[in-house]
């Protein structure tokens, strides 16, 4: 699920850490930070040990950031958010964006947010087409070493002003995997073609940031939601449609100058749109809307790891099992349950403050001694795992395969597994979804990892179902098929 944030440019008046403790005291869970003079400034010698500091101390307390670089004066004190990656001289530019995307780094951050700029008067198409490649491509160099993904923002009135430019040029330069999107909702309310849900739709699977507010058609102006036309509602529910997972946050520069109250205001106006964009599911219950024994469950973890021993088990009475999409996934196999969800969130606040070989020991015997609920919130909670706890990971999640259990068979096909159980394992994990039904929808990269083999398995199972009388399930058929 999105995390709900807010922009530090809507905190122009505020120290950073004021604005920080602000935002989160409010409720957000995430942060926009906009790089800037008394911002975490990227010029400032010292910026790499103190954007490790603030890193540590957001990751410590559950707040998830991205990176935005669209400050107005930090390059040119006389000209507005010059230069660009289309002005004449765009390696100021280039280097601002590189150290942006170092900081990133330093942070734990999500992401790196930047636009094209406005094309100059005196440029042609060509030359800024070329100025705008040649840039772009200098900033992958740097996001492939560093493995920082960047979101290029449609903005309107710049070179790159539509969503079907931006998704044009990643396609130009090959498709790059750290070349993502940053999507404004209110741009495509302002400019694009089609509303914010079909934006979203459109740049599904390629979302790295996405910035909230409310505009009017034609009036690129910043408001805040019911100022405007945005539905937020369907807004918010494409998101969650599309499985985005990254930081949306309020987006209100103009604002600054009443900065606490809009940002409360905003809260409970996504919380709201939140409730009528996903019902049944109780946002108040568990997620970003958090409920109370949540919160002070993750704060007594970070305080007194040990604390989880007593606080696992005791999830499902505490905030529910419902699961989190009953009308399309009523047994909770694909999406999980409220109880899978709250347990996945206690184990990312133990991955904060352990070392990987304590948490590895922790997950380990959380797991061991567990029901079967407890077992699949580990399962579920594995992608938190740092790298040196992924061998014990995929310990846990062949223990799971072995069973008959349905929930603890989908949950340990989920992403851990797609991202690092090997061919074979997996392979024979698919074909154990099909044995005792488990959708394949719960199955992660799916798409990605389906090779000849595992289509030989399959068809190799569907001629056995067929001679021996037996309906092949559906999930096999539609495999074969789309492959």
């Amino acid at each position: 699920m999105f995390s709900l944030g807010y922009g530090t440019n809507g905190f122009a008046n505020h120290r950073l850490e004021d604005a920080l403790r602000i935002i989160a005291d409010i409720g957000y869970r995430a942060v926009a930070l906009t790089l800037d003079h008394h911002h975490l400034d990227p010029f400032d010698p010292d910026v790499s040990k103190k954007a490790s500091q603030l890193g540590s101390l957001l990751a410590s307390n559950g707040i998830s950031v991205v990176i935005e670089t669209g400050a107005r004066y930090l390059l040119d004190p006389n000209r507005k958010h010059h230069p660009t990656l289309v002005s004449e001289d765009t390696e100021v530019r280039i280097d601002f964006l590189h150290r942006a995307i170092r900081i990133a780094q330093d942070m734990g951050a999500e992401a790196v947010s930047y636009w094209s700029g406005i094309k100059p008067s005196d440029v042609d198409d060509k030359t800024a087409h070329q100025r705008m490649l040649s840039g772009v491509e200098k900033v992958l160099v740097e996001a492939d070493r560093r493995q920082v993904k960047i979101g290029l923002e449609p903005e309107p009135g710049m070179y790159v002003q539509h969503l079907a430019q931006a998704l044009a040029l990643r396609e130009e330069l090959g498709n790059p995997e750290m070349f993502g999107i940053t999507l404004d909702v209110g741009h495509c309310i302002a400019v694009e073609p089609m509303n914010a849900a079909e934006c979203i739709r459109q740049a599904a699977g390629l979302l790295v940031n996405v910035q909230l507010d409310d505009m009017r058609p034609g009036v690129h102006e910043h408001l805040e939601f019911g100022e405007g036309e945005l539905d937020l509602v369907g807004t918010l529910a494409a998101l969650a449609e599309v499985g985005y997972e990254g930081v949306a946050a309020v987006e209100l520069p103009r604002h600054s100058h009443a900065a606490p109250e809009v940002a409360r205001r905003a809260w409970t106006a996504l919380t709201s749109a939140l409730s009528a964009a996903m019902p049944p599911f109780n946002w108040d219950v568990v997620g970003d809307m958090d409920h109370p024994w949540l919160v002070d469950a993750e704060r007594r973890v970070r305080s007194e790891p040990a604390a989880i021993r007593a606080l696992f088990p005791a999830v499902g009475r505490k905030v529910g099992r419902d699961p989190l999409r009953p009308e399309t996934d009523p047994q909770g196999l694909v999406h999980g349950t409220v109880d899978d969800l709250a347990r996945t969130r206690l184990l990312a606040a133990l991955a904060d403050v352990l070392s990987p070989e304590e948490l590895t020991e922790e997950i380990t015997e959380l797991y061991r001694y567990g029901d079967d609920a407890e077992r699949r919130g580990v399962l579920r909670g594995l992608p938190a795992l740092p790298p040196q706890a992924v061998k014990a990971g995929l310990e846990l999640v062949q223990d799971a395969l072995r069973t008959n259990d349905i929930r603890l068979v989908a949950a340990a096909l989920g992403s851990f597994a797609g991202a690092h159980l090997d061919e074979h394992s997996w392979r024979h994990g698919v074909l154990k979804c099909l044995f005792v039904g488990v959708p394949l929808a719960a199955v992660a990269d799916l798409e990605r990892r389906t090779d000849p083999e595992l289509l030989r398995m399959v068809a190799d199972y569907a001629d056995e179902r067929r001679a021996a009388g037996r309906e092949v399930p559906a999930d096999a058929v539609r495999l074969l098929e789309v492959n």
